[in-house]
């Protein structure tokens, strides 16, 4: 079935034809589940329709509708299409070797974002690991999860209307089981993983009970099970959405210009002062099947405790949003949006970061409130499940913007795919020689992960487990360093404000 022009593959909605680049084969926009259009619209994913003869594969489908929005990757517009729920395959070859499978799911505040970005190209990992590598699209934002069940509870196609963005990646997650081996894929050997949004969906999806069996492993890089609307604030939101569209009747929401959700969606976003740190309005709501608890709940009693992890985050995830250039006032109405006493906060960090400006003291507590103390939750509760975890931190530092970036949020994504040398990411090392040996480290062990569970390789030696009695931390940056518990004061602290 393998061609050098032309790969082809089955499916069981029909045959695809793809095309051969770098070396790898690569099948794209293909339909996972059902457009969710017209009346589907704000339901939950429906099987894919079969198609009749051999369907180009060659091209990526549409994104997700989405606005332009804020950070490196998210100012250019890209080609949308509410008939968006479509999955992308690089693979070595078209055969039957059982290759281990690297599902991404893309950041972007579940706002932005598609998994055909040029630096989630699977074509390294196809050829340096023998791994087939899969990115997905799935609904955004409120067409996503905006919990307008409560508001029409005699329309049960709404009923799940909060969590739909998950129920997609789900949904994608079991046309890949059952089609990845048509691709060259091992269907009991598949990996999860994603950045930021994309991790919040991977430990999301690793609490939910409607995702047995669905893949063994998962990767989250800068994101763990917190960040994520209770019933009531999802409910609040949908009814925000539904007053900045003139209150539509459930049909009317069905049929109304897309344009028009996403620009009262945005109004929604900018009126929205009272929300938590991290956390945006439209986020994915827990309360129904696929999510009955919040996440960190169900993990902590246990769930998924049978899939190794690989988690971590950046050293200046903050960064990124600008926070390295406040001042000390400003700094400190920052601060205090997080917690009542900002002051204490401040001393604390200023007594090891005591020689940087306010701004970079306000980025590191953000960072360790947003994303290092929920990963370490996520990660000592696991250890009582006897889970497997390893954890890292990513340090290594931009030059872009006079050096503002510092280790930030999405920096290490290129690294770890080994795309440095892909569209617009050199903007984001700055004027600098592309750190290739730092890249080859991660991309390794990401690689030994996805193909082991075990992220250990030659160049770093043994990658312990993470345990809170040791807690183990692989640092990337120029030289890779095996940290044991870092910045524990900073850790302590926040036992009693998070």
């Amino acid at each position: 079935m393998e061609t050098t022009e032309q790969p082809q593959a089955q499916t069981a909605q029909g045959p695809v034809a793809g095309r051969t680049r770098r070396g790898a084969h690569r099948f794209s926009g293909i339909p996972y589940a059902a457009s969710p259009t017209g009346e589907l619209r704000f339901a939950p994913p429906q099987a894919p329709e079969p198609w009749e003869g051999v369907r180009d594969a060659r091209r990526s489908g549409p994104a997700a509708p989405q606005l332009p929005g804020e950070g490196l990757t998210n100012r250019i517009p890209v080609d949308w299409d509410e008939d968006c729920l479509t999955l992308n395959i690089v693979t070595p070859a078209v055969d039957d070797q059982q290759r281990p499978v690297y599902v991404w799911i893309h950041g972007g505040a579940y706002l932005h974002g598609q998994g055909a970005v040029p630096w989630y190209d699977g074509t390294s990992f196809a050829l340096t690991s023998d791994i087939v590598v899969v990115t997905i699209n799935y609904r955004l934002g409120a067409l996503g999860f905006c919990n307008l069940g409560p508001h029409f509870p005699q329309d049960t196609q709404l009923a799940t209307a909060g969590l739909n963005g998950t129920l997609d990646q789900i949904a994608a997650l079991r046309w890949i089981k059952e089609n990845i081996a048509n691709f060259g894929g091992d269907p009991e050997r598949i990996t999860i993983g994603g950045e930021s949004a994309g991790a919040f969906s991977v430990c999301n999806l690793m609490a939910s009970p409607e995702t047995d069996g669905l893949f063994h492993q998962a990767i989250a890089q800068s994101g763990a099970a917190h960040h994520i609307h209770p019933p009531e604030d999802g409910t609040a939101i949908a009814g925000e959405l539904l007053a900045e569209l003139g209150h539509p009747s459930a049909e009317e929401l069905r049929t109304l210009p897309v344009l028009d959700i996403l620009e009262a969606q945005q109004r929604v976003i900018e009126n929205d002062h009272n929300r938590a740190q991290g956390v945006n309005a439209f986020y994915p709501v827990w309360g129904s099947a696929a999510l009955p608890q919040p996440p960190a709940d169900l993990l902590a009693q246990g769930a998924a405790a049978d899939v190794a992890l690989l988690i971590g985050t950046n050293q200046d995830e903050m960064a990124l949003w600008g926070i390295t250039s406040l001042d000390l006032q400003q700094a400190e109405r920052y601060v205090g949006r997080m917690v009542d006493q900002p002051e204490n906060l401040l001393a604390v960090y200023r007594q090891r970061l005591g020689h940087l400006d306010p701004g970079w003291l306000a980025c590191a507590i953000s960072t360790d409130w947003v994303f290092r103390i929920p990963a370490i939750r996520l990660a000592d509760n696991r250890h009582a499940h006897q889970a497997t975890t390893f954890m890292y931190q990513f340090s290594w530092d931009s030059q872009a913007l006079d050096g503002l970036l510092g280790a930030s949020h999405a920096l290490e994504i290129p690294f770890t795919f080994n795309t440095l040398d892909r569209p617009g990411v050199s903007d984001f090392l700055g004027a600098v020689e592309p750190p290739a040996a730092v890249a080859q480290a991660m991309h390794q062990a990401w690689g030994a992960f996805i193909t082991t569970g075990n992220p250990s390789t030659e160049t770093l030696g043994a990658w312990p487990t993470y345990t809170p009695q040791d807690r183990h931390v692989m640092e990337f940056d120029d030289q890779h360093t095996l940290l044991s518990d870092p910045e524990p004061q900073e850790r302590e602290l926040w036992q009693h404000l998070r």
